[in-house]
């Protein structure tokens, strides 16, 4: 079964069309609703990249183990990328590597790498407030999605970085979470707890006191204190964040970064990759394939004669011919909305995936069976 097409005249696409829309891409993002197959796909297009020679990561954001499970690994992902065995075509030279975003470990990297001494870094990291926050806080793990995705992107180790995003409704907050810190650390209450000489301190007192004392009788004034002195902890630092979070910013809106949208032939599910595709457009990002998995295949028209003999097989390919148009149908409107984007159709398969050999066959569905070597 090819990848099709909806609108076109034969329901086929060129098998060509994926790869195109990835050429050249160093980031590739795939985004979705939870259970359309994303973690796969993610999984898939790691695969067909190094199998065309170059050196793939793929990252996953989702603390669910979904991307081990797809790529057989028993042992499951780490924050510290492992390099996956592949039975590769001969002369390739690609590489698959696979990694489990750690917020509170990338967080902990952040903090080291822009912490003007070794002294300081630890200062921060054996902050009671820092050690509560580094995971748990709201928009940390968005940004420290980012930031990994940026780093990755940095390493020399890899050509492209695939990024398999939570399956949640708010799996594109990464988009904005860079932004988001850049606003926080130019807000003048940020400034007030940052400043690090006496008279700064003496403004803190007189000035603030009264609401710390409010927020001290709620959180406990040990908490508060260790608020504080993660904040003064923080002094020198912030101009590194915020450069960072620009660069992340730069990235995501960048031409080598491309996002593939994944669906599946159901209303919510459809709603629901619209509704991603709405989020890319208000950041002037568009989709650059669509994937639609588990749909009905499509088929050509058959040489055999209906008879009373045939019948019955007659009947059951008339039923998946309007299964298969009505899930064509269904999707035309989130084909439009992010036309000019290829859009490929993989067929439900007899079992899921759970090992190479099953992302290999997707892989042929999508790219073909012999795949250039780039």
């Amino acid at each position: 079964m090819s990848t099709t097409a909806p609108d076109s005249p034969t329901g086929r696409a060129d098998l060509g069309d994926l790869a195109a829309a990835l050429a050249g891409a160093q980031v590739v993002v795939c985004c979705g609703s939870g259970g359309v197959g994303k973690t796969t796909t993610a999984a898939v297009l790691g695969l067909e990249l190094a199998r065309r020679g170059q050196r793939v990561v793929v990252v996953t954001i989702d603390p669910a183990k979904r991307l081990a499970d797809a790529l057989g690994l028993t042992g499951g992902l780490t924050n510290e990328p492992a390099r996956l065995d592949l039975d590769l075509p001969p002369g390739s030279r690609g590489e698959l590597w696979a990694t489990m975003l750690d917020t509170a470990a990338t967080f902990d990297g952040l903090v080291r790498a822009n912490a003007p001494t070794a002294e300081q870094a630890e200062r921060i990291l054996s902050n009671r407030f820092y050690r509560n926050i580094a995971g748990a806080l709201s928009g940390t793990q968005e940004y420290m999605a980012a930031e990994r995705l940026h780093a990755l992107h940095r390493d020399d180790r890899f050509d492209v970085v695939v990024v398999d995003t939570p399956p949640t409704r708010n799996a594109l907050d990464f988009l904005e979470a860079p932004g988001t810190l850049a606003r926080f650390l130019d807000h003048p209450l940020f400034k007030l707890l940052m400043m690090p000489t006496r008279r700064g301190m003496k403004v803190l007192n007189v000035a603030a006191q009264p609401v710390l004392r409010t927020i001290g009788k709620v959180v406990g004034g040990d908490v508060l204190a260790d608020a504080i002195a993660f904040f003064q902890a923080f002094d020198g630092m912030e101009t590194g964040f915020r450069d960072r979070a620009d660069a992340v910013m730069t990235l995501l809106r960048s031409d080598v970064t491309r996002f593939v949208l994944v669906a599946a032939p159901q209303r919510d599910t459809i709603d629901e990759a619209r509704y991603f595709a709405s989020r890319l457009a208000s950041s002037s990002l568009s989709v650059a394939a669509l994937v639609v998995n588990r749909s009905t295949p499509t088929f050509g028209t058959p040489t055999v004669a209906r008879t009373r003999a045939n019948a019955a097989l007659w009947a059951n390919l008339d039923e998946l011919v309007a299964t298969s148009e009505a899930e064509h149908a269904q999707l035309g409107d989130l084909v439009r909305d992010v036309d000019p984007a290829p859009v490929c159709w993989v067929p439900m398969l007899s079992s899921d995936v759970h090992d190479q050999s099953g992302l290999d066959e997707i892989r042929r569905l999508l790219f073909g069976p012999e795949p250039g070597n780039g």
